[in-house]
């Protein structure tokens, strides 16, 4: 069961990424600082490319990644696209919203990931992982209900739409990254994974960067100015080892991207505590029990997958 140590790694690495997030997005302009990024992103993963391209990283190796042609790129432009599609409507309702309301908003995420697994990949729950899925599901609602008591109308609120709208779009990368991974006898593409990660991010970096230069620069003084924040470089470092562990525990024969899926978001855990000690945010006991309900989600997850 290394596959499912490896996601609660990336389940903990991702929450310090949510707090970075939140803290580099404060009284902060969205686009600089998502370009700011996936520009750290690709300088991370650039030596990758070129060692292994020069030979001086062996094939064997985890940190291998392999010369494509165009036609293997083009998978990898689309979920480039995805997942900055994802961020842009996660940054900006993480900006506006408490970071203990979008923890365990995005903690539901698997639930639709696993809705597209039992349609496109055929997997199966079993009864302790149902269990974990309902309970995800009921911490939801019970969520919606701690909203009100700061104002936020869930069926109103934009923001709220835009980071249950990057929810649904990450769900869709995360389908996708099964479809890349999976072995083509299985369906899939049988892409390297280090490549995967190390290609996608440079992808995005372009489509950033042109995404600043026609939106935010010739309206940059009408709107919120952007400022340098020591937290922005950390957002890339902690993505990018939360996505290496991930991308890498998918590659592992028998993982369930359902099952992954939805151990990743026990992110919420850390987010929601540094939301409690550093931003100082309202209603947490109240919040407190809906996070109790997706640990339980998650440690339902873990038993099934014994």
């Amino acid at each position: 069961m290394i596959w499912l140590l490896l996601a609660f790694l990336s389940a903990a690495l991702l929450g310090f990424y949510d707090v970075f997030k939140k803290q580099s997005l404060k009284e902060n302009a969205v686009i600089p600082v998502l370009l700011l990024n996936t520009f750290f992103s690709s300088i991370i993963f650039l030596p990758f490319i070129y060692l292994s391209h020069i030979g001086q990283i062996e094939t064997s190796s985890i940190y291998y990644c392999t010369d494509w042609t165009w036609h293997e790129q083009q998978y990898i432009v689309i979920k480039a696209f995805i997942v900055l599609s994802s961020w842009l409507f996660a940054y900006f309702g993480l900006k506006h919203l408490p970071l203990t309301i979008v923890g365990p908003i995005n903690a539901t995420r698997p639930v639709m990931v696993l809705v597209g697994a039992l349609t496109f990949f055929g997997e199966h729950l079993n009864m302790w992982q149902w269990a974990g899925v309902i309970v995800a599901i009921l911490s939801f609602f019970l969520l919606s209900r701690a909203g009100k008591k700061e104002g936020l109308d869930f069926k109103h609120n934009k923001w709220i739409f835009f980071v249950v709208l990057g929810n649904i779009i990450g769900a869709c990368s995360g389908l996708y990254d099964k479809f890349l991974m999976a072995n083509p006898d299985n369906g899939g593409v049988g892409l390297n994974k280090m490549a995967v990660q190390s290609w996608y991010n440079i992808y995005q970096f372009f489509m950033m960067a042109a995404m600043l230069l026609l939106l935010w620069w010739p309206t940059r003084k009408k709107t919120t100015p952007f400022q340098w924040h020591w937290c922005i470089p950390l957002i890339s470092i902690f993505l990018s080892a939360a996505d290496f562990v991930y991308f890498y525990a998918l590659g592992i024969d028998g993982a369930m991207i359902s099952v992954v899926s939805m151990v990743r978001r026990g992110s919420v855990v850390v987010s929601f505590l540094c939301g409690a000690l550093f931003f100082h945010e309202k209603n947490l006991r109240r919040k407190f029990f809906d996070l109790l309900l997706v640990i339980l989600s998650m440690l339902l997850l873990y038993i099934g997958a014994k």
